[in-house]
């Protein structure tokens, strides 16, 4: 969520007004994601899947608009991330070899996976469907996000 704007706030630079109703949508989004998650009882994180996509889809379309695209300038995105529009830690990472199609940071921190590796939706799903066909490892989607996947090289 962007930080509350009071008189006292910097006005966004050029270009903004332009990206502004999509940024809006984003939000919008969240909110009504947000109300789902807290009415869900299904699982302890399943509630909070749809929050992860979305932040990852505002974040993601800040980024391609100023790395992929060149659209917009770079004070603008600054002011993005330091409005907190997107998630700069996350944008950090995908211009990482490795990481360009990285889900969430929970899926890296190893605190919060089992022996203290990385997730599972990190690993390739060739090297995913070569370990099933010996064992009962069956991957659909990670628990932490709900993401079906986000290694590169798939």
């Amino acid at each position: 969520m962007p930080k509350i704007k009071s008189s006292r706030s910097r006005a966004p630079p050029d270009g903004f007004s332009k990206i502004e109703p999509t940024l809006k949508k984003f939000d919008e989004k969240l909110k009504d994601a947000q109300t789902k998650a807290l009415n869900k009882t299904a699982g302890k994180t399943e509630g909070l899947w749809e929050i992860f996509q979305i932040n990852h889809a505002k974040s993601r379309y800040i980024y391609e608009l100023y790395y992929k695209k060149n659209a917009i300038s770079k004070e603008l995105y600054n002011y993005l991330l330091k409005s907190r529009y997107g998630d700069g830690n996350l944008i950090a990472k995908w211009k990482k070899q490795g990481y360009e199609n990285l889900c969430c940071l929970k899926c890296i921190q190893t605190i919060e996976n089992n022996n203290g590796g990385t997730c599972i939706c990190r690993v390739p799903r060739s090297k995913l469907e070569e370990k099933a066909e010996g064992s009962k490892i069956k991957f659909s989607q990670c628990v932490n996000c709900g993401c079906r996947g986000c290694a590169s090289t798939d």
